[in-house]
């Protein structure tokens, strides 16, 4: 799959969330031209903050694929560009890249992960390839749709600065 159809992917999943009522933010992980895992973020329904559809999607991947060894790398799309505590999950799993739509400038930690050092003594925890702006005008519509349709709250009042 290349990461135009990857992010596509994670697009389609984020669009299931919020016909759920979630914001729309969606995630797939890819090995070897299938898409093992994906998820929406699950905040709203499940009461709770640590439900990215990223991390949320990584778990699903991790019990699917366990320890055993990758014949391919294994990516991650997301429409909305991941967290610190996400990118630090796909360096646990071992992710090689990972894709977004759309910039989160409030909470996005592409700038922070970039230039994590790499440890002699935990060599494969380092930071996966990073790619974003895939597919962003598209993502940038999905949170405008959000926002139009979504009650007054916390999550539509940050999902506006989105928009812009």
């Amino acid at each position: 799959m290349t990461p135009d159809e990857m992010v596509a992917a994670a697009i389609e999943v984020a669009e299931a969330g919020m016909a759920g009522g979630e914001l729309p933010i969606g995630a797939v992980v890819e090995m070897g031209g299938e898409i093992v895992a994906s998820a929406f973020t699950r905040d709203v329904s499940l009461g709770r903050r640590l439900v990215h559809a990223d991390l949320l999607a990584m778990t699903a991947a991790d019990e699917r694929l366990g320890w055993r060894g990758r014949e391919h790398p294994v990516r991650l799309a997301v429409n909305l560009e991941p967290c610190l505590m996400c990118f630090g999950a796909a360096m646990a799993l071992k992710v090689d890249e990972v894709y977004y739509g759309l910039e989160s400038p409030a909470d996005g930690g592409a700038a922070l992960v970039a230039g994590w050092p790499v440890s002699a003594d935990l060599p494969w925890y380092r930071p996966p390839v990073i790619v974003g702006g895939i597919r962003r005008d598209e993502v940038r519509d999905q949170f405008r749709r959000y926002c139009e349709g979504a009650p007054e709250s916390g999550f539509r009042e940050w999902a506006a600065t989105l928009t812009g």
